[in-house]
């Protein structure tokens, strides 16, 4: 398995899984993450052992709480034009197998959103989904109000 900065990953009994591990920010979505989640994600199609793809957050408290807002407020005109976060989760929607989004703690904004795009969600009873950037003027712009 590769090495990677944000996530961890693993394979047992022909599930692969893609681990968040950003529990200092609550698993929270930047660049890095969305980057090496696509990078899992096209190892894992190549892989025939791999039968599905299970997403989950490191930590107690949170699956994906949202975006970096930290991020966010470097951001320009010209990034949201871009639309990177819609272009991932069409191609997570497209995903050739099955995907499941195991939610424990927050799914907030774009973490609501990447479990939206999933096949499957299984939430624990602690799961919370919700899109706040709405209470920030923001439209979730990645397919939360779809």
């Amino acid at each position: 398995m590769p090495n990677y900065e944000t996530i961890s990953t693993g394979l047992a009994d022909g599930l692969a899984t893609i681990t968040v591990n950003r529990p200092e920010a609550r698993n929270a979505l930047n660049p890095t993450v969305v980057r090496e989640i696509r990078e899992a994600l096209e190892d894992f199609a190549g892989k025939d052992e791999v039968g599905a793809v299970a997403f989950t957050g490191a930590g107690e408290k949170a699956f994906i709480a949202g975006s970096d807002i930290n991020q966010l407020a470097r951001y320009t005109f010209a990034d949201g034009l871009t639309a990177t976060m819609q272009r991932f989760f069409d191609y997570l929607e497209d995903y050739e197998k099955p995907t499941i989004a195991a939610v424990n703690g927050f799914a907030l904004g774009g973490g609501n959103e990447l479990a939206m795009a999933c096949d499957i969600r299984i939430a624990s009873d602690s799961a919370r989904f919700g899109l706040p950037e709405t209470n920030l003027g923001i439209i979730p712009g990645a397919g939360g109000t779809q």
